[in-house]
């Protein structure tokens, strides 16, 4: 574990969601969280519901470095591996806006999720994730990150599944907490 040193002059804000915390035995309390974090070296840290979104500011000065410092810094505190999916201010507000503009590809009113994947996926998982056509599921990778909508609440296409096919890892955000998110915290 590395502590490191805020010097406010040369921080930066960062968005991070954290993959399966508070499920089973993954659990989390939010205040302990932002105690840790804080006497790890971040700052101005805040949290947004029990799921695992965390405000930081830090030193470090691209999203790969704070990844794979928050990853390093839960996993020595809990005990277990907690993937970490950093976003900028910035990147969320375009993923926000990117949302906006899509029309949901499903009749009535499916629920719309906002997946944040570690890594851009190969151009032929994307395109097969985007073709997936399983009835009341569809989902439009864009950049980093998946559109999903879903009229199920037993979907097929589980997050678990959305990995296998990306090849990557990520953890899905209702629309309604990126909504909140984009507008408190951006």
């Amino acid at each position: 574990m590395t502590q490191h040193a805020v010097d406010t002059s040369g921080t930066a804000t960062y968005l991070a969601f954290l993959r399966a915390v508070n499920v089973g035995k993954r659990q989390v309390k939010m205040a302990p969280l932002r105690e840790h974090l804080t006497a790890q070296g971040f700052s101005d840290v805040r949290t947004f519901i029990a799921s695992g979104n965390v405000r930081v500011t830090s030193s470090l000065r691209r999203t790969a470095e704070v990844e794979h410092e928050l990853e390093a810094v839960l996993e020595s505190w809990l005990g277990f591996d907690v993937p970490t999916m950093v976003r900028t201010p910035r990147q969320l507000t375009q993923a926000f806006v990117a949302g906006e503009k899509l029309a949901p590809p499903l009749p009535g009113e499916p629920r719309h999720y906002l997946a944040f994947l570690r890594d851009r996926p190969p151009a032929a998982a994307a395109q097969e994730l985007d073709a997936w056509d399983v009835d009341g599921e569809r989902a439009q990778v864009v950049g980093p990150d998946v559109h999903l909508w879903l009229s199920s609440a037993t979907p097929r296409l589980t997050n678990a599944r959305m990995e296998k096919i990306l090849g990557t890892v990520g953890t899905a955000r209702d629309w309604k907490t990126v909504t909140k998110l984009a507008a408190t915290w951006c």
